[in-house]
């Protein structure tokens, strides 16, 4: 995973705001009518000649999640089910270094697997590896307010 796999935030206030109105449009049509069919329509507001396209509701809510984010200009990146990371890229997902990465692996505290010599590590398990740190960090940061407080220092 490199930044090349990251769909870019819109460059423009226009395009964040059509794609906010296309996300309400969306899930209204996904509230109250359950079609599961779209007709495509012209700027005039007039069924193209383009096929009737179905989609499955989850497809549906995929969407307008996606249009959500884009409206918000946040950058996005879709990921596989089960795919698998080098370290490299693993580290520059968790924003660290590759030994860092490695001394995880290797302290028990992130799963891996061996593809000859080279580690791949999955994409959900960095995830879970994620929110364990981050659990943890907050964790440590309650305990270290709860002492200030004790020893009344203010905080």
């Amino acid at each position: 995973m490199s930044t090349r796999d990251l769909l870019e935030p819109l460059a423009s206030e226009r395009e964040a705001e059509m794609a906010k109105v296309a996300q309400r449009c969306l899930m209204s049509a996904l509230d109250h009518s359950r079609a599961q069919r779209i007709a495509l329509v012209d700027e005039k507001g007039e069924i193209t000649d383009a096929p009737v396209l179905e989609l499955p509701p989850q497809a549906l809510r995929f969407f307008a999640e996606m249009l959500g984010m884009m409206a918000q200009r946040r950058p996005v990146m879709l990921v596989p089910q089960n795919h698998e990371l080098t370290t490299q890229d693993a580290a520059a997902l968790l924003n660290v270094s590759r030994p860092f990465v490695i001394k995880e692996i290797e302290a028990g505290r992130l799963k891996c697997r061996k593809v000859g010599r080279h580690r791949r590590i999955e994409f959900e398990e960095l995830r879970r590896y994620q929110a364990a740190q981050r659990a943890q960090s907050e964790e440590a940061l309650q305990k270290l307010a709860d002492l200030s407080q004790e020893l009344g220092l203010g905080y």
